[in-house]
């Protein structure tokens, strides 16, 4: 049996990262992992504990640890059942690892105890792991149901004394606005009846259980919040409501007393009720007494209104850096809704938008003209083809604008225009561009000073899977669309060698990467891309006579990558025989002029087309086209008739990130410098970063940051005039790297 592993432990520590407790995250030791499962509803795992014994984990969250499971089982049974003067009868909804049904049976009244869990997984892991607390399950007075629990409260009206409901996802928001959700627990209780709901964390969660009370109280006419302490639970604490029918019941007071308890007793009953007064004055009088920090504690007199573009990965990390500002105003837009929702979800000061930057449908190019108008400044993080449109619209609004992209020779045309408008146009401020030209620029600038000449530049940039996750025929995952990403291997590439000029044809390029070392832990090969020859004059090099910049991918790449246009299966010409119906094995057999589907014959075919140079490499290329499929009887998925698109359909979703993994940006100037003494140093400026499993990839980040520290730069009245500008002169280069540095972030220089 292989070793298990999971995507929330890394390096011996579990992590417990979640949006719902932004910014803080509990870390237990690990000592073993003892199971991992993927059910139809959740991402189970248990794994033994240096401190707090076996734990459960549902969806990267703790649900119970031997050790303080106890406070929370006992504190969600016990308020309901000991208010209640003679529960007979109970219902429990997802308490699958069974701790709440150890606790009501310890309550001699009750005769019946069903639990509803609509997760069987959860069910079994407990009993194999959390033996002690699922230990009473076979008492003769429990049902267990597996199924949904709005079934099993429709059916049996009236049924129930007391309700607990133990669920992991009481803590929705958008459940807990809503007292339908509730309505059904109403109607399966009996007269008199009480209920318990988890009711999440008052440190973090006080708005929500502010509208859960609320919900609970247009319900029921008692309905009370108390709160225990599970050292394992976000913030050490969490909520539990409790209400009742019955108009005149007395929660907070235990009407007997309990033994064989460890947390419960009547004093901690009672006490449960009284809440600290910055929760109090939430819950009953709306206000927010806490301490004002950071933003917070600023009082804004003037505002900026800033809208963004876009909805990818690079989005968020943009606009986190933007709110942090408390004068700025942050309006995210996408073409969908919903999508900007989620980007703007629990960001302070934002607001979500529908917009359409590519479209020339009269409405919603005036929907994007006014937007923009209403806006200091625009972030323009949409495909690079629709700058020049939203430039357009712009210099109508007279709004600023940054993007992330290369000055295109459409953004250039407007320079004219930009500047009649008096608007600042800010470019190439993300990785590649942006963060190299600020290193570069600054080496130079140094090396100058100091009455050196740089004669060799070399500058290579990767954004890879980390290695861990590199495992596939590529070494490559896609976080945007493969198109994009196979297309610009197949673009021609120019740079200077030796004082020569040297073009490559697209069809040539990856035969001339070559090894690239960096560091001895990885075997990287670089290949140039687009053309390298301008920046020799941009970075102020004229003394260069080699300027190569150009792209990082892990060893066996680019022989994979010529194997597939040797095959065709790069092509974007239609083809009249590719349609749907056809097989991977008949697609490839028609690609590459194959007599038959056989594998055989394909794998035949394959290897008098290549001419691997070994065996060994014929080995590895093959095995990795069987990984992809290609010889496989699995449909094809066609897109829009030509083997570009359908090779495209079938490698995303298999070469995707997954969920909990990380990627690697790497990033290196290398500069072979000749001092005024005819001595020669190499120096190297390098960015080794990795994303974050649960979080931001570093590509995301180190295109998004620098986005948002030109934003902040371009609100602040940083460029004096107005016009077309990009990092290629040290005086914006300086101040935005100090701030890049500032965020923890840029390349580390050293001297070979």
């Amino acid at each position: 049996m292989p070793p298990l592993h999971h995507r929330t432990i890394s390096d011996g520590w579990f992590r417990e990262i979640s949006s719902r407790w932004r910014g803080q995250a509990l870390n237990l030791k690990v000592n073993r992992i003892l199971h991992t499962e993927r059910s139809d509803l959740h991402d189970v795992l248990v794994f033994e504990s240096q401190t707090y014994g076996n734990v459960l984990v549902l969806d990267g969250v703790v649900r119970c640890t031997e050790r303080d499971e106890f406070s929370y089982h006992e504190m969600i049974a016990h308020l309901p059942l000991t208010a209640h003067p003679n529960p007979k009868t109970v219902l429990i909804v997802e308490g699958g690892d069974a701790g709440v049904v150890r606790e009501v049976l310890k309550h001699p009244t009750v005769e019946s105890v069903v639990l509803c869990e609509v997760d069987e997984a959860i069910l079994r892991a407990s009993k194999a792991y959390l033996p002690h607390v699922t230990s009473l399950l076979s008492d003769s007075r429990v049902t267990v149901h597996i199924g949904d629990e709005l079934k099993c409260l429709e059916s049996n009206p009236l049924t129930y004394d007391v309700i607990i409901r133990d669920s992991s996802d009481s803590g929705d928001p958008a459940k807990l606005s809503h007292e339908s959700v509730y309505e059904p627990f109403r109607h399966a209780l009996r007269t008199g009846g009480n209920i318990s709901t988890r009711a999440e964390c008052l440190w973090l969660h006080r708005e929500e259980i502010r509208d859960l009370r609320n919900a609970m109280r247009s319900l029921f006419p008692v309905a009370e919040c108390a709160f225990t302490t599970v050292p394992t639970y976000p913030s050490g604490q969490i909520g539990v409501l409790v209400a009742s029918i019955e108009p005149s019941r007395t929660l907070h007071q235990p009407l007997r007393t309990m033994a064989d308890t460890r947390y419960y007793n009547a004093d901690v009953h009672r006490n449960a009720f009284v809440l600290p007064e910055f929760a109090r004055m939430m819950l009953d009088e709306g206000s927010d007494i806490r301490p004002r920090i950071g933003a917070d504690a600023i009082d804004v007199t003037t505002k900026k209104r800033v809208l963004l573009l876009g909805s990818g990965a690079v989005a968020r990390p943009c606009a986190e850096y933007v709110v942090r500002k408390p004068g700025n105003r942050l309006t995210i837009a996408c073409r969908t809704l919903s999508s900007a929702e989620a980007i703007a979800r629990d960001l302070r000061n934002s607001t979500a938008l529908s917009l359409d930057a590519g479209s020339e449908q009269p409405e919603k190019r005036d929907a994007l003209e006014k937007a923009i108008a209403e806006h200091d400044i625009v972030i323009s993080l949409v495909p690079h083809t629709y700058h020049a449109n939203v430039i357009k619209a712009a210099i109508k609004g007279k709004t600023n604008v940054v993007t992330t992209s290369y000055i295109s020779p459409s953004i250039r045309a407007l320079e004219d225009e930009i500047k009649q408008a008096g608007i600042v146009v800010m470019n190439e401020i993300g990785l590649d561009p942006g963060v190299d030209h600020l290193y570069a620029i600054k080496v130079v600038d140094e090396v100058h000073a100091k009455g050196g000449k740089i004669k060799e530049f070399y500058s290579f940039c990767g954004g890879l899977p980390a290695p861990e996750c590199s495992g596939n025929p590529l070494g490559y995952k896609f976080s945007w669309s493969p198109r994009g990403n196979l297309l610009v291997l197949l673009n021609s590439a120019t740079y200077l060698a030796h004082g020569a000029q040297v073009d490559v044809p697209g069809k040539d390029l990856m035969s001339i990467a070559r090894p690239y070392f960096i560091t001895p832990a990885f075997a990287y090969v670089a290949f140039p891309n687009r053309n390298s020859v301008p920046f020799r004059e941009i970075y102020g090099i004229p003394e260069a006579k080699t300027v190569m910049r150009g792209s990082l991918r892990y060893q066996g790449f680019p022989d994979f990558v010529k194997a597939l246009v040797a095959l065709n299966l790069l092509d974007m010409e239609k083809k009249s025989w590719l349609h749907e119906g056809l097989t991977w094995a008949e697609v490839t057999q028609h690609a590459i002029g194959a007599s038959n589907a056989n594998e055989s014959t394909l794998v035949a075919r394959v290897k008098e087309i290549c001419r691997f140079p070994t065996e060994e490499e014929s080995r590895r290329i093959i095995s990795g086209l069987k990984w992809i499929g290609v010889f496989s009887s699995d449909k094809a998925q066609v897109r829009d008739g030509n083997l570009l698109d359908t090779f495209c359909a079938r490698l995303e979703p298999l070469m995707r990130f997954e969920e909990g993994e990380r990627d690697l940006v790497i990033l290196q100037h290398k500069f072979a410098v000749e001092w005024s003494d005819g001595s020669q140093d190499t120096i190297t400026s390098t960015l080794e970063a990795y994303g974050e499993p649960s979080g931001h990839s570093a590509m995301a980040r180190y295109v998004g940051i620098p986005c948002g520290i030109a934003v902040q730069f371009v609100l602040n009245g940083f460029f004096r005039e107005p016009g077309i500008y990009a990092p290629h002169h040290k005086d914006i280069c300086d101040p935005i790297r100090r701030e890049l540095e500032a965020q923890g972030m840029g390349l580390v220089e050293q001297v070979l």
